[in-house]
């Protein structure tokens, strides 16, 4: 699997992101009609990109259901659940489907809740009856997700997209991440500024 570092500091000192770790993994497969994503580890920045990819190529093909499976899930960052949310509104905005996040452990479900994210897609606890009659895909189905290799640019772009859908998904998020957002707009129009002039 890639490994990369994008390791962006804000005045503050919040890290955006940094080193994906060993254990990290999205792995993807098609159960029926049903593209399932499963996390292992923690659900980042680095491991984003291949999620959106797949989902990409999923709805390209005609895919209009999505389940993630959470329960080998630790922790998400606010661009792995920005990127949950941008799934979430692009299946809105084709008006069909569904994205469910499955087997949440209490923390994540506390960390989508507090985004507003049990609003916009279904979040069905570890242990739920929805959780426990799921068809689940078998392990040799599913592969990994590679993340894909972004430049520093593209990268930055991606994390405003997270961010973005995070505030679209609700409103209540701007004042969560306008230092987050303002950060990456400000970078983001300085690199097309100098590309613009060299």
């Amino acid at each position: 699997m890639h490994r990369g570092t994008f390791d962006t500091r804000l005045e503050s000192g919040l890290i955006i992101s940094s080193h994906v770790s060993t254990s990290s993994s999205v792995l993807v497969g098609c159960v029926d009609r049903t593209a399932w994503v499963k996390v292992e580890g923690r659900g980042s920045f680095q491991n984003s990109s291949g999620l959106k990819e797949f989902v990409k190529q999923m709805i390209q093909r005609g895919f209009r259901e999505f389940v993630v499976d959470l329960q080998d899930c630790e922790q998400m960052d606010s661009t792995f659940m920005g990127t949950l949310a941008g799934v979430a509104l692009r299946l809105r905005e084709l008006g069909q489907g569904s994205l469910r996040a499955t087997n949440v452990n209490e923390r994540n479900s506390d960390l989508l809740s507090s985004l507003g994210l049990d609003q916009l897609f279904t979040v069905e606890s570890t242990g739920s009856v929805a959780a426990e009659t799921e068809p689940l895909p078998d392990d040799e189905t599913l592969r990994v997700a590679e993340p894909k290799a972004l430049e520093a640019e593209a990268q930055k772009q991606a994390v405003l997209e997270a961010h973005e859908a995070l505030v679209e998904a609700d409103r209540a998020n701007a004042v969560k991440f306008k230092d987050v957002l303002e950060f990456l707009r400000n970078e983001l129009n300085a690199q097309g500024s100098s590309d613009k002039e060299g």
